[in-house]
């Protein structure tokens, strides 16, 4: 029925737009920074200073890792209609999963769950499944981005049981801990919700892709890339 339903989050009214209880024009605009903004519009409240700090952190440590695949698709869907601005972000933005861009969901679920390191590497190499948040085709025999959210971590005094059951694991996988993992940690040890370590990922990539969009109207990859593929495959009868 009307009005049975409710949001939290925000509604416009003729004089004003309200967001999680504040003035957007009158309080927020010129107040908060956009990453400040997006922790109130996840989470209904503003952020600590540590929690913008890490926040801002991530983000930038995240948005940016040259071709993978989610710019890939971008570029080569800009390529095939060059009018879909929107189509070739949501493009790239659709491969977020549990192999790119979603991995930082898989690690906070694996944290939030705890328990001993040992008994959760054995559990899932019993299983056949690979540890989140370890490994990485390109960064050995350290991640930079990792080894420096875990740094900065220590230093502002914001590492806690999740960092700590991260290097734990970290000990006991020996392979290269990639940047997911302290992504994970550090947001569940600042009060952030589990659901920050998906979103965030794909909010800093949404703003990388429309850069490469950007110099893709400019600079066209997108057929090159697909003719790239097509040199790179075998075809088989």
């Amino acid at each position: 029925m009307p009005g049975s339903s409710r949001t939290r989050i925000a509604r416009a009214y003729p004089d004003r737009v309200e967001v999680r209880g504040r003035d957007l024009a009158g309080d927020l605009m010129g107040r908060l920074t956009f990453t400040e903004y997006f922790h109130l519009l996840l989470t209904g409240d503003e952020p600590t200073e540590e929690q913008r700090f890490f926040l801002d952190l991530v983000l930038v440590a995240i948005a940016e890792h040259g071709l993978m695949p989610s710019n890939v698709a971008a570029r080569m869907t800009l390529a095939a209609d060059p009018g879909s601005l929107h189509g070739a972000v949501a493009a790239g933005i659709l491969g977020a999963g549990p192999v790119v861009l979603g991995t930082s969901e898989e690690c906070a679920r694996l944290l939030a769950a705890g328990g001993d390191p040992k008994e959760i590497v054995r559990g899932l190499r019993e299983a056949g499944r690979r540890v989140s948040g370890f490994g990485h085709p390109v960064h050995k025999p350290v991640d930079p981005r990792a080894e420096r959210i875990l740094e900065l971590a220590d230093e502002h005094g914001v590492s806690g049981r999740h960092v700590a059951l991260a290097s734990a694991l970290r000990d006991e996988v020996q392979l290269t801990m990639n940047v997911a993992m302290p992504i994970a940690a550090v947001l569940l040890d600042l009060g952030f919700p589990p659901v920050a370590a998906k979103a965030v990922p794909i909010l800093a990539r949404t703003a990388s892709l429309l850069a490469h969009l950007a110099e893709e109207r400019e600079e066209p990859l997108g057929f090159l890339l697909a003719r790239a593929a097509e040199e790179a495959v075998d075809y088989e009868s």
